[in-house]
C-alpha cells in the first residue's frame, strides 16, 4: 500500500513537471514575457512622455509681395535689315560686324557716277523751262501793251498768257525731277537707320546689289532699351488689368539656373487678345538692358509684381503641413506641448507662406520634428551641433515605440533595443543544440528580441521544481 502511494507521488510530480517544462517553451520564459511587456510599455510611454525634439519659429507679421511667374522670350525693340534702295556695285563699306553704330552713320556706298548724271539732267532741264518762260514773260507785257491801244488782239494776249503759266507749271515739274534725282542719288550713300548693333555682314564690297535683295547688306537690332514677351495664364489677365490701371508694373528679368535677378524693368503693353490656343495672353516689358545681359532671342523667367499684402501673418512654407482635412501647422504651447491648428494658407511659395487664419503673431509652430510629433505631445525645442536638428532619433519613445510594439509580430523592428543580425547568427552557430522551436525563436530574435532573449533553455529540458 505505501509503494503503491509513492509510486502514484511520484508519477504525479513527473507529470506535472513535464507540463510545467511544455507550458514554459510554448509561453516562454517569464523573464521575456516581462521584457517583451516592459518594451511595450516601454514603447507607450515614451510616446507619451518622452519629449520629442522640434525646431520652431515664430510667427510674424510682413509685407509680402504678390509676383505672377513666366516665362518670356527677349525681343529687341527694333530690328532692321539694311537693304540698298537703288541698284548699283558697291564701293565701299564703312562698318564693321559687331559693332554699335548710331542713327544716320554711313554704312556703306553705292557707286554714284549714274544718278549724278540723272541729277545733273533734270537740273539743265529746268534751267531750259526757265528761259522760256522768262521770255514769255516778256512777250506777255508787250501783248498787253498792244492789246490795250488795240494794236493787237486780246486773243494774243490770252494765248501769251497761257504760255507763260504753261511754262511755269513745267519748271515746277522740273524741280520735282531734280528733287527725286536727289534723292535717289543719296540712295548710294546707306546710312543706319536706328541705333544698335551690326550682325554679320551679308555682302562684300565690290558686289553689285538690288534693291530686290532680300537678305540686305546687314541686320541691326536695337539692345537699349530691350523688350521681354511673356504669357500668363487668362486667369491672371483681370488681376493684371486691375494693378495696370493704377501704374506701371515692376517686372524682374530673373536667370533660369540661378534666379538672380538681370535687370529691372516695367510692363509697357499687355496684349488685345487670348490665344484661344493655349489660354493665354502675351504681355511686353521693356528693360534699360544697361550691361546688355538681355540677348535676343533669350530665354528669361519673369516676375512681375501686381501687389503688396501689407502686415500679414507669415509662417515657415516647411511649418505648413497636408492631412486629410486641409493644410495645418503644429503649434508649440506655453507648456511645451504641440497642438495641432488647421490654417487657411492664402499664399504659399519655397520660403514663406501667408496664414490668413489660425496663426496669429509670436506663436510658436515646428518646422521640424514632424516624424515623432502628435498632438498634445510634449517636445522639447532642441538643434544639433551645427545648429540644426538631430538626425537620429531616439530608439525609444513617440511614433517609433508605438510601430515597432505593432510590427514585432509581422517581423518587424521590435519597441525595444534590437540584437544585430550578425548576433543572431553567432548564437545558431555556437553549437548549442536547438531543434525546430530554437529556430524558430532565432528569427523572432533577429525580428526584434533581446540578447537575453535569445538563449531559451534546450528543448526536452524540465525546470528543477522549486
Amino acid at each position: 500500500m505505501t509503494v503503491s502511494r509513492r509510486q502514484f507521488f511520484g508519477a504525479s510530480i513527473l507529470a506535472l513537471a513535464a507540463a510545467g517544462g511544455g507550458y514554459y517553451w510554448l509561453a516562454g520564459s517569464p523573464k521575456q514575457q516581462t521584457q517583451t511587456g516592459r518594451g511595450r510599455r516601454r514603447g507607450s510611454a515614451s510616446s507619451n512622455n518622452t519629449p520629442v525634439p522640434v525646431l520652431a519659429t515664430a510667427a510674424a507679421l510682413a509685407d509680402v509681395p504678390v509676383y505672377l511667374d513666366g516665362v518670356g522670350t527677349v525681343t529687341p525693340l527694333n530690328t532692321v535689315t539694311v537693304k540698298p534702295q537703288v541698284d548699283g556695285k558697291l564701293i565701299s563699306v564703312s562698318f564693321k560686324e559687331g559693332e554699335d553704330v548710331e542713327k544716320g552713320q554711313v554704312l556703306a556706298r553705292i557707286d554714284p557716277t549714274t544718278y549724278q548724271a540723272q541729277l545733273d539732267q533734270a537740273v539743265a532741264k529746268k534751267a531750259q523751262d526757265e528761259a522760256q518762260l522768262a521770255n514769255a514773260k516778256i512777250d506777255l507785257v508787250r501783248y498787253v501793251k498792244l492789246a490795250a491801244t488795240n494794236s493787237a488782239t486780246k486773243q494774243q494776249a490770252d494765248t501769251q498768257r497761257a504760255m507763260v503759266a504753261q511754262l511755269e507749271a513745267q519748271v515746277n515739274s522740273d524741280q520735282g525731277a531734280i528733287d527725286n534725282a536727289r534723292a535717289i542719288l543719296a540712295y548710294t550713300t546707306i546710312k543706319a537707320p536706328i541705333s544698335g548693333r551690326t550682325g554679320l555682314r551679308q555682302v562684300d564690297e565690290g558686289n553689285i546689289v538690288h534693291a530686290s535683295d532680300a537678305n540686305g547688306i546687314v541686320v541691326i537690332t536695337q539692345l537699349k532699351p530691350i523688350g521681354v514677351i511673356f504669357n500668363l495664364p487668362q486667369q491672371q489677365l483681370q488681376q493684371v488689368n486691375d494693378a495696370f490701371e493704377k501704374g506701371a508694373l515692376p517686372v524682374d528679368a530673373l536667370r533660369s539656373d540661378t534666379a538672380a535677378i538681370i535687370d529691372h524693368g516695367k510692363l509697357t503693353v499687355i496684349d488685345n487678345q487670348v490665344d484661344q490656343t493655349t489660354g493665354t495672353v502675351k504681355l511686353k516689358a521693356e528693360f534699360p538692358n544697361a550691361k546688355l545681359e538681355l540677348w535676343p532671342g533669350q530665354f528669361v523667367n519673369v516676375r512681375m509684381l501686381v501687389n503688396t499684402l501689407k502686415q500679414v501673418v507669415v509662417v515657415p512654407t516647411a511649418a505648413v503641413q497636408r492631412g486629410p482635412d486641409g493644410a495645418f501647422v503644429y503649434l508649440v504651447t506655453k507648456d511645451n506641448t504641440a497642438s495641432v491648428r488647421k490654417v487657411d494658407v492664402t499664399r504659399q511659395d519655397d520660403v514663406q507662406a501667408v496664414i490668413g487664419k489660425g496663426v496669429a503673431k509670436d506663436d510658436r509652430v515646428v518646422t521640424t520634428g514632424f516624424a515623432q510629433l502628435s498632438d498634445g505631445h510634449r517636445v522639447t525645442i532642441a538643434t544639433g551641433p551645427d545648429g540644426n536638428p538631430p538626425t537620429d532619433a531616439p530608439a525609444t519613445g513617440g511614433r517609433r515605440g508605438r510601430r515597432g510594439s505593432g510590427q514585432a509580430s509581422n517581423g518587424g523592428s521590435g519597441g525595444g533595443a534590437t540584437a544585430p543580425a550578425g548576433d543572431q547568427t553567432n548564437r545558431n552557430n555556437s553549437g548549442t543544440p536547438r531543434g525546430g522551436n530554437g529556430s524558430r525563436r532565432s528569427g523572432s530574435t533577429a525580428n526584434g528580441a533581446t540578447a537575453d532573449e535569445a538563449a531559451p533553455s534546450a528543448p526536452g529540458t524540465v525546470p528543477a521544481p522549486p
